[in-house]
């Protein structure tokens, strides 16, 4: 969805020794709404999805695949409760960094705070983006663009977290599809 935070690997030579690798099954919730986060998740392999709870009705907010970054940055790096859940949607093989020696690296790696930032501003205009897109674009519109910026999404994503990412019912969704 989004380019993330990518890391070349031998930057991270110096700390492999701080990630913890773990094996995830699919519908695991690795950070509930309203939790502080203290992990940062790296994915090997697999699907992850961001969503917030609206009065029980799940609404997903981002996907990221391999090779993103995923945590809740603004509750890492504010210990804030965060604003939403993280939750895989494929069994995923994820690299876990504490949000203790993440701050280490970050104090010993000037470039990666760089990059850190560079993500963060990338993230801020994609949001914006969606929220723009709800507010001026009917919801065919915004499944087309959805298509044409991130097909990887409609490919693997199942398509009732992608009605609820463009802010539609499933039934809509399979309307729209229908419709091409």
């Amino acid at each position: 969805m989004n380019k993330q935070m990518t890391v070349k690997p031998n930057e991270w030579e110096d700390f492999k020794h701080l990630f913890k690798r773990q094996e995830v099954p699919a519908k695991k919730v690795l950070l509930k709404e309203g939790q502080v986060s203290r992990t940062m998740f790296f994915i090997e392999k697999g699907c992850l999805r961001t969503w917030i709870n609206n009065d029980g009705k799940e609404i997903t907010t981002q996907f990221f695949f391999e090779g993103d970054s995923v945590s809740s940055i603004e509750s890492f790096r504010t210990n804030q409760p965060s604003l939403y859940s993280i939750e895989t949607i494929e069994p995923c093989i994820l690299q876990t960094i504490s949000q203790k020696d993440f701050q280490d690296i970050l104090e010993n790696l000037p470039e990666l705070r760089k990059k850190l930032e560079d993500h963060l501003f990338r993230r801020l205009f994609q949001s914006q983006q969606l929220m723009y897109s709800y507010l001026k674009n009917n919801p065919q519109k915004r499944y087309e663009e959805l298509t044409e910026n991130y097909p990887h999404i409609v490919q693997r994503v199942p398509q009732h977290y992608i009605a609820s990412y463009l802010g539609i019912t499933s039934v809509s969704l399979s309307r729209i599809r229908n419709r091409q």
